[in-house]
């Protein structure tokens, strides 16, 4: 049931939290093809920060609802909605038109930017721009998938071949998508390095599954480090989220694979060219993923139960805190808001 009146934050891309407000309005009925999502959590990922400062790499719409990741209860449906039905429990995908393939120019549209995002009590969504949630998650826990989940599982399996049991696979420092890379290369069968700059987090990654864990801080040379780790061969896959290539490609084996998801720090060094020469390296920018690979990904989480990490979860009425917290505590899993 559609209710009478809906709250949705709204955002000023590039103002800062200044530009976020909450506000009262009246929601429309779901047209053809479209679905009514009664939003029960969503969740903060590094993108929300860079749609926040204006920095951003794909254009943001002017008073945006903002927020990629979201999850709810479908509670009504338009004409021609043959997927999803009423008392669906689903999740968003970040690039709606995104149904498989590779990402092409008509694929770019995504929530939370040129779109309308989950950050609202109620979201009416294209039927193509949601998947099932596995039935063992809370939608705490199903709201952290579209965004981070799912780049990580594309930076693990999206290249044509994929990790393999027996392979080593380094991930750079210990946000979503790192975490979400350890949880997933683990289940894949391969060996896992992680580095983290905190003794605490190196302590907790290990727990959740990390074989070896290279304090950054204390190793600034990590790529030494993983060199030892591995006999001297390197790590077949790094999932590099800090931006930090030229470390990445001197870990990485013959022929192996790097697939750069962005710069945490903003920052970006400097590459020799002749280090990708030197081990005849693949190096793949990767953009989140397709609904095919969200779909893949979430049959994998049911079958192994896997359950994401959740550092901390805030009402709705808190969403400014949330963020907040999210850009300055360094937290250890995702940062979830509840809505319902």
């Amino acid at each position: 049931m559609i209710p009478s009146t809906v709250r949705s934050y709204h955002l000023g891309a590039g103002g800062g939290l200044d530009g976020l407000s909450l506000r009262t309005h009246e929601p429309r009925t779901p047209g053809p093809g479209e679905v009514a999502v009664a939003v029960r959590a969503v969740s903060l990922s590094f993108r929300e920060l860079l749609v926040l400062r204006g920095t951003y790499v794909l254009p943001v719409k002017p008073d945006v609802v903002p927020v990629s990741d979201g999850a709810g209860e479908v509670v009504a449906v338009g004409p021609d909605v043959h997927r999803v039905r009423p008392g669906d429990r689903v999740a968003s995908t970040v690039f709606p038109h995104w149904l498989d393939g590779p990402l092409e120019p008509d694929r770019l549209p995504q929530l939370g930017g040129t779109l309308d995002g989950m950050l609202t009590e109620l979201a009416i969504l294209p039927e193509d721009a949601l998947v099932h949630v596995p039935g063992h998650l809370s939608y705490a826990e199903a709201a952290t998938l579209p965004c981070a989940a799912v780049t990580a599982w594309n930076a693990l399996t999206g290249d044509g071949r994929g990790v393999r049991s027996g392979q080593t696979v380094l991930t750079t420092g210990s946000g979503g998508v790192s975490l979400f890379t350890l949880q997933f290369a683990t289940l894949l069968g391969a060996r896992v390095i992680a580095t983290t700059g905190s003794p605490a987090k190196k302590a907790r990654l290990r727990e959740l599954g990390a074989d070896e864990v290279v304090d950054h801080r204390e190793v600034p040379d990590w790529h030494r480090a993983v060199r030892e780790l591995t006999g001297g061969r390197g790590v077949d896959r790094v999932v590099d989220t800090a931006g930090t290539l030229d470390q990445s490609l001197r870990s990485i084996a013959v022929d192996g694979h790097v697939a750069l998801v962005g710069s945490v720090s903003g920052d970006w060094s400097p590459i020799d060219p002749r280090l990708l020469f030197r081990a005849a390296a693949t190096v793949r920018a990767v953009a989140v993923g397709s609904r095919a690979q969200f779909t893949a990904m979430n049959d994998t989480i049911a079958a192994h139960r896997l359950r994401p990490v959740v550092d901390r979860v805030f009402p709705f009425e808190e969403a400014a805190e949330a963020y907040r917290y999210y850009e300055s505590a360094s937290p250890l899993g995702k940062v979830v808001i509840g809505v319902g």
